[in-house]
C-alpha cells in the first residue's frame, strides 16, 4: 500500500511544481505564494473536520504547539 502513498505523492509534487509555474506566469509571486497557501490552509481544516480529529487540538502541549508555529514561520520565510 505504502507505494500507491509513495506514487501519489511524487505525483502530486510534480503537477503541483507545474501548476504553480503556469499559475505565476503573470502574477507576482509572492501573491501566487499567499493565494496557494490560503487554498491549503482551507483544505487542511476541510480533512481536520472530514475526519473527527478537531478535538485533537486540546491535546497539543505548548511545546509541541510551539515547535509546530516555528515550522512555519520556517516554511513561510523559505
Amino acid at each position: 500500500m505504502w507505494i500507491l502513498y509513495a506514487t501519489g505523492s511524487a505525483f502530486f509534487a510534480g503537477i503541483t511544481s507545474i501548476l504553480a509555474k503556469c499559475g505565476i506566469s503573470k502574477t507576482d509571486s509572492d501573491v501566487a505564494t499567499a493565494i496557494r497557501t490560503i487554498v491549503v490552509l482551507v483544505f487542511s481544516w476541510i480533512l481536520v473536520l472530514l475526519t473527527g480529529t478537531i478535538s485533537g487540538i486540546t491535546d497539543i502541549s505548548g511545546k509541541t504547539l510551539l515547535f509546530l508555529v516555528l515550522s512555519g514561520i520556517a516554511t513561510g520565510a523559505s
